[in-house]
């Protein structure tokens, strides 16, 4: 039988990947899936625990937390597509050597 302790597991899985995909920082493409991903295991842990507990609390946030995500992703695309129209890359280290 799969507990509580199991999805803990993963969302500790998925935040430790999503927060080396953050510390490497190469492409900001990646950075923005890294920080999803970080979220995502935020939200698994909050539905599990709500589950456990019987409270909806948890499930309610993590539905706001999604929300709000998707209207990150959605300024974070139109940023995306400025910048690499600008620049021609999504490169971090490009962008740090391109300042005056």
């Amino acid at each position: 039988m799969i507990g509580l302790s199991h999805y803990l597991i993963l969302s500790g899985i998925l935040f430790s990947i999503g927060l080396i995909g953050v510390l490497r920082r190469k492409n900001l493409l990646m950075l923005f899936f890294a920080t999803e991903i970080m979220l995502n295991a935020a939200n698994i842990a909050f539905a599990a625990i709500s589950s456990h507990y019987h409270d909806m609390a948890g499930q309610m946030f993590a539905f706001f937390v999604i929300a709000v995500a998707a209207s990150e992703v959605a300024v974070g695309l139109g940023l995306l597509v400025i910048l690499y129209k600008k620049y021609g890359t999504l490169d971090l280290d490009m962008y740090t050597v391109m300042r005056g």
